[in-house]
Order: structure tokens, then C-alpha cells, then sequence
């Protein structure tokens, strides 16, 4: 591919950048799309509102760019949780070491690459991208030490970096610990895997079990039972609460429902009597009838006590008395905790099957596009086109466009399939599960785009692969990788600027919107701008680009600035993102950096491999034995940062969780934690509210201590979700917060 196909492929992908961001600019503004670009604000207003006219009053701020450069980490943590500053910094160290790379590859690298052998070079536009490239280098090139010496700076610099970002995140993962002091998870322990017993239920099985081996820290349990039909039962009525008594309907204001309230006729539904003893009876039938699952939470009496209990051994028998620490409340996935532990494996393999198939499937369609990158396979498969092929601008957009659109296409199926796949696979946590879909992603993503690709786009047609076996990986780094640098340029133009640009316009909830108002005129669409960051679909896209610019870093330095342009508007983009659009219902408490680290260090040493390849075939036998070094180390820095800061994120520390169950002993909190972990994990109220209750109501400060008669147990509560007062409780503030990663039942 020329140069002039490049230009083409970016001048188009810049066009539709500054088309977007333009109507984003516009589109803002415009008060029936603030649902849309400001569902985070709206979620705090709404909740603090104290007019009929919040909604309307609304003023979005004029200047985005400038708002999300300003904002500052502490800014960030606080509207996004760990977790969305564990993105940002992934996103700063990126910058980093890519203006490191850029600066030293395009000083030192690029001009040996241009001049690596002797020819008459053309004009820049006309020229190919594999001048620019190690191909272009002669074999035995003494200059091939600038590009050792490339490698060992970018690799050295991105350890460093990486060990302060590690040191970084570890400071904040602590203080996000010891600042949820009050988070009632600490105290509980999931159970699954209870043995059946024909002479009492479960729940008096799990209680005899904690009583007899906990006795002096053993406080109470939480059972978990089968609710199909009164899961369906509230899942309507919320339905029918979300049509009904939407907050920003205006004729609930016309009405004379100051405050979002409700009709009558909702409050004399519920206050039938017969309704209201029909719901007594089945939440009775609930608990007398045989329905409970062999899974519960059990409560500690202190921190230290549910950490031993979670990470022992129950049982002799693995499969039995599973114990593990409990998610948040909030962060709780109800329907796996039905699942048979038993079945856990078999899931897991299954889902394992089905993504090994999928990737297999995945091959044909970046087959297909590698095959419209090569423009002379093109004409051999499609005689009749050889004619329009042959146009020069044709060419330059078949070759340097349409094959990054299709490809990127294409893997918008990717994230919610294996959202679902996390979700088959039984994750008992609502972030474990996006946790879970962000590394197959992560995987799928790596495998089709960088490895089939290149093995699709070139080696099967320039490697002897049966003849020749052991010259493949030479054959590979030296040919096949620096060659498909043209279709990974424009993959980054396409599948980098365009998407982030589709990022901040909200594409689909823009469209929705506009059907329920203007097309169904209903005053509220199914998004309502109110949903959670999508983890799993945007961290891999990061990590990808960040493989692709250490391993081509000195094979072709062009496409480095690029990447660079990338990182900087991602950095404002997903600020702005954070800041205004999503909510954060739950948070892993920033577990996502060691997805970050691991692919750090997977695609140094890919680079590094790489490298050595490059210099193997290029006849350079000096550098490419003190590039095997240089690899060594960087293993070696792997594992001391595997031991070193990982272990955080697995578990809390002893010394931290006595800390802190001992200033909650001195202080007398102690007794108004007790009373909220019952309610804290009632699956009834969740029943009730959906994913949509509060998390301030999981959470217990001074204030609420000194409140306590205003905590309720489980049983009283489940008496009152069928009376009246149920209903005139005020509607939580975030709803609705999950639904790019809802499950497809």
C-alpha cells in the first residue's frame, strides 16, 4: 500500500471525526438529549431535586475539552470509583511511553529505515509504507544497533513507568480499603456447595455447620432461595413504574405531582386487600416451602473472621462448604447464585468450548478482510473488477479503508457475547462478570486482529510452510509483521479516532432516544443515559493498540504518532464520559490492573521476540544476542511486580483488617453494622428494586449510627414491600445502571 492509500484512509476517518464532534457540539445542547450526554449529572440532580423543573434547568457546561483537561484524579475517583481511575492511568501511562517511543523511533529509527538501502526514492505520497519499515533495511546493516538501542530504551522506559504506576495504584488501592471502613462485604462470606440433608433444610445445616467450627465469630446468615415467579411478579411492576411515574415525564408535573410522585391509583392497587395478602402468602411460600438454594451469605462479627473463613478449606471435599468473600451488595449477581456449585466446572468448560469455536468462526471474516488489503489477490479472486480496481482512488479506499470498517464491524458483536459467556460461565459479581468479559475480549481481540491477521494477510502467501517449518518465525517477524503495518495504520484511524469519536456522540442511545420521543412521543427512552462504563469492550480496545505500538515501534515508526493522537483524545474523551454519562453502580476497587500489567509485559516480550526474528534474518547475530537478555530481565521484572503489588487486589492485608475492626470496637460501630447486614443482602428488597437501590444505603457513617432505630431486619421489610408504605418510598436514584452488559435470557 502507498502512502497516498494511507492519506486517503486518514483524511476520511478525520472528516468523519470532525463531522461527529461538531454534532456532538450541538446535539449537547439540546435539552431532549441531556438524558443522553448527561446521565450521571441528571442521576445526582434527580436525586437531589427539590422543583418539578429540575429536569429543564439544567445547563450543560460550554466548554467539554477544557472541563474533562482540568478535572483532576481525586475528580475522577470520586464520580468514577478505583476502577475509572485504574482506566485513566492506563490511559496516562500509554501517553507516556508512547511520546517516549515516538520521539526516539522517529528521530533515530524512521530515517535508517528510509535509507536502508540504496534506491531511487520517490515522492513521500507515492512512496510504499515498506520503505519506511525494516524491510527496507539491508542484511548485516551496522545500523541495525539504532534500533537495538531503540528497543532497550522503550523497554527500560516502560518498566520504570510501570513500576511507579504500580506503586501509584497500590497507594490508591489501600486508601480505597481503609476509606469503605464501613463496607458491610468485609463481614460476609459467600457459602455454596451446602450438602443436602433430608432431616433439615439447608439453613439449619449452615447453621449448625458456623456454630459448631465459628463459634466465637459466627453472627448470622442470609439464605439464598429460588423466586422465579416473584422475580417476574416485580420485574412488571418496575416495568409499569418506569412507563407510568418516570421522572421526567411533564405530565406527572401537570398532574400535580410535585416531586415525581405517584397517581392514586397505583397506592389504591397496592392497598387492596387481597393483594396484599396474596403478596404476604408468597413470600411465606418463599421461605416454608422448600425453596431455598445451597448457597448464603454468612456475617461475621469482625473483618479479620470472614477473611479467614473465605480463604480456608471447609471441607475435605473441595466441592463442599465453598467458601468465598462476598461481593458489595450492590455488586451482587443474583441469578448465578442459584447455580449448583457442582455445575461450575462444566459451565466454565462450555463456555471455554464455545469461545475456542468462535474464534475459529472469527478467522473467515479476517481472512475476507486481509484478502480486499491485498490488492492483487483482489483482482485474482474478482476478474470482473480489475477495471474499477484500477482507478487510483478505488484502490487507495478499497486497500486503506474498507478493510479496517468491515473488520471493526464485525468485532461489535465481540463484547456482548462474551458478556454472556461471563455470565453462562456462573460469575456470582456484576463487575467480576464485565472483569471476566474484558479478558476474553482482551483475548479475542489479540488473537484475530495481530496474529490471524498477519498469518492470513502474509505468511500463507509468502512462506513455504510445509518445505520450510523452521524458518517461519524468522520468515514471520522479519516479513509478515513489518508488511501488515499497512492494514494495523489504518485499523488504528478507523477502529482508534473513529470510535472514540462514536464514543462521545453515544451513537445507539442517541437513536433510541430520538425514536421513543419524536417517533413512539413517549418522554423517556430505554437508555435514559444512565448505564455504567463499559469495561469490557473499551479496556481491550486500549490494550491492543498499546500491543501494537511496542512491537511496531521499531519495525515501523509511522505508525507511532498515530497512536500517540489516539491516547491523548481518549484521555479527554473517556474523561468527559466518566464525568457526565455513566454511573458507577458498582466498583471492583481498581482489579483491573493486572489485566493491564500482564498485557504490558505480554507485549514487551512479544516485541522483544520480534525483534530478535528481525535481527536473526537481517544477519545480526551482536544484537540479537543482547536482545535475549534484555528479555530475561523484563520476565524478571514481571514476577517481582507479580509479587510484589498483585497480591493486593486478590486479598486485604491482616494488619489492615485488624486496624479496622478495632477502631470500629472503640468507636461502637460495631452494633449498627450488625443490624444492616441482614438487610444489606435481603435478595427480596433486590426483588423489589432491581438493580436500581441505593448504594448509600449499603453504606453506614457516623451520621447513620447514630440513627439506628432506623434499621430494619429482613423479616420486617419483607412485610412492608407488600403494603403501602412500600410504595410512597422515594425512587432510587440511580436506575437502570446496567444495561450495556445485561445478561440475554
Amino acid at each position: 500500500m502507498e502512502i497516498s492509500a494511507l492519506l486517503t484512509s486518514a483524511g476520511i476517518n478525520i472528516g468523519i471525526c470532525c463531522v461527529l464532534f461538531s454534532l456532538y457540539s450541538i446535539l449537547r445542547k439540546q435539552p431532549s438529549n441531556r438524558n443522553v450526554y448527561f446521565g450521571r449529572k441528571l442521576a445526582q440532580m434527580r436525586s437531589k431535586r427539590s422543583d418539578p423543573h429540575w429536569f429543564e434547568r439544567f445547563v450543560p457546561s460550554p466548554s467539554w475539552i477544557v472541563k474533562a483537561w482540568e478535572t483532576s484524579e481525586d475528580v475522577i475517583l470520586a464520580a468514577g470509583g478505583l476502577d475509572a481511575v485504574v482506566f485513566m492511568r492506563m490511559l496516562v501511562f500509554s501517553i507516556r511511553i508512547f511520546s517516549i517511543a515516538a520521539i526516539v523511533c522517529t528521530a533515530i529509527v524512521l530515517p535508517l529505515n528510509y535509507y536502508g538501502e540504496e534506491m531511487q526514492h520517490k515522492l513521500i505520497p507515492a512512496e510504499s509504507l515498506e520503505v519506511f519499515t525494516t524491510q527496507n533495511v539491508k542484511e548485516g546493516s551496522r545500523w541495525l544497533w539504532a534500533h537495538c538501542l531503540a528497543l532497550y530504551i522503550i523497554s527500560c522506559s516502560a518498566c520504570i513507568l510501570l513500576y511507579f504506576e504500580n506503586k501509584s495504584i497500590i497507594k490508591r488501592r489501600l486508601a480505597y480499603i481503609k476509606g469503605s471502613s464501613q463496607d458491610l462485604s468485609q463481614f460476609a462470606v459467600l457459602v455454596r456447595g451446602i450438602p443436602w440433608s433430608a432431616e433439615e433444610s439447608y439453613s439449619t445445616s449452615l447453621k449448625n455447620y458456623f456454630t459448631k467450627h465459628y463459634p466465637s465469630s459466627y453472627l448470622s446468615h442470609q439464605m439464598v432461595y429460588h423466586c422465579g415467579k416473584i422475580e417476574k411478579l416485580m420485574k412488571n411492576v418496575r416495568e409499569m413504574y418506569d412507563v407510568l411515574y418516570h421522572d421526567s415525564i411533564p405530565s406527572c408535573h401537570s398532574c400535580g405531582l410535585s416531586g415525581g410522585g405517584r397517581p392514586n391509583v397505583f397506592n389504591i392497587l397496592v392497598n387492596e386487600p387481597e393483594i396484599i395478602e396474596k403478596g404476604r402468602l408468597d413470600l411465606q411460600d418463599l421461605r416454608d416451602r422448600g425453596k431455598e438454594c445451597p448457597s448464603a451469605f454468612v456475617f461475621f462479627k469482625t473483618r479479620y473472621a470472614a477473611a479467614c473463613a473465605a480463604q480456608a478449606h471447609q471441607s475435605s471435599n473441595p466441592m463442599l462448604w465453598v467458601t468465598n468473600l462476598a461481593p458489595e451488595p450492590r455488586d451482587v449477581y443474583w441469578p448465578n447464585l442459584a447455580i449448583p456449585y457442582r455445575q461450575f466446572w462444566l459451565r466454565r468448560t462450555a463456555t471455554l468450548l464455545a469461545t475456542a469455536a468462535f474464534l475459529v468462526f472469527f478467522i473467515a471474516p479476517v481472512t475476507l478482510v486481509q484478502s480486499l488489503a491485498n490488492l492483487t489477490q483482489l483482482q485474482q479472486a474478482f476478474p470482473f473488477l480489475k477495471g474499477l480496481l484500477k482507478k487510483p482512488y478505488v484502490s487507495q479506499l478499497v486497500t486503506g479503508y474498507l478493510p479496517s470498517v468491515i473488520l471493526v464491524l464485525f468485532f461489535y458483536t465481540v463484547p456482548p457475547l462474551m458478556i454472556l459467556f461471563s455470565t453462562i460461565e456462573g460469575s456470582i459479581s456484576r463487575s467480576g462478570r464485565k472483569r471476566g468479559a474484558c479478558c476474553k475480549v482482551l483475548f479475542f481481540t489479540i488473537w484475530n486482529v495481530f496474529f490471524v491477521n498477519i498469518a492470513s494477510g502474509t505468511v500463507l502467501n509468502k512462506l513455504n510452510v510445509f518445505s520450510q517449518p523452521k524458518d517461519i518465525p524468522t520468515q514471520l517477524a522479519a516479513g509478515a509483521v513489518p508488511a501488515a503495518v499497512k492494514f494495523f495504520m489504518t485499523y488504528v484511524l478507523t477502529s482508534g479516532w473513529t470510535s472514540l469519536a462514536c464514543e462521545v456522540v453515544q451513537l445507539w442511545p442517541l437513536l433510541c432516544n430520538f425514536i421513543y420521543k419524536f417517533i413512539l412521543r413517549k418522554n423517556h427512552g430505554p437508555f435514559d443515559g444512565e448505564y455504567t462504563f463499559p469495561y469490557h469492550s473499551e479496556a481491550p480496545r486500549v490494550l491492543l493498540f498499546g500491543l501494537l505500538g511496542l512491537n511496531f515501534a521499531i519495525l515501523a515508526p509511522l505508525m507511532l504518532p498515530l497512536l500517540l493522537i489516539y491516547f491523548c483524545l481518549a484521555y479527554l474523551v473517556y474523561k468527559n464520559q466518566i464525568l457526565n454519562v455513566y454511573i458507577t453502580d458498582y466498583d471492583s476497587g481498581g482489579k483491573y490492573w493486572p489485566i493491564v500489567q500482564t498485557s504490558t509485559i505480554f507485549s514487551l516480550v512479544m516485541a522483544q521476540i520480534i525483534a530478535m526474528g528481525v535481527f536473526a534474518l537481517k544477519k545480526s547475530p551482536v544484537c540479537l544476542g543482547f536482545t535475549i537478555p534484555l528479555a530475561i530481565c523484563t520476565l524478571l521484572f514481571n514476577e517481582y511486580c507479580r509479587r510484589r503489588f498483585l497480591p493486593v487486589f486478590k486479598n486485604i492485608a491482616s494488619e489492615v483488617l485488624i486496624d479496622l475492626d478495632q477502631q470500629d470496637e472503640e468507636n461502637g460501630r460495631m452494633e449498627a453494622i450488625y443490624q444492616r447486614l441482614q438487610s444489606a443482602y435481603c435478595q427480596l428488597e433486590w426483588l423489589a428494586y432491581g438493580s436500581s437501590r441505593p448504594k448509600t444505603k449499603y453504606l453506614c457513617n457516623d451520621e447513620d449510627i447514630r440513627h439506628t432505630q432506623e434499621l430494619k431486619s429482613e423479616i420486617e421489610f419483607s412485610q412492608e414491600i407488600t403494603s403501602d408504605e412500600s410504595v410512597d418510598r422515594p425512587r432510587p436514584a440511580n436506575h437502570k445502571t446496567d444495561v450495556e452488559s445485561s445478561p440475554i435470557r
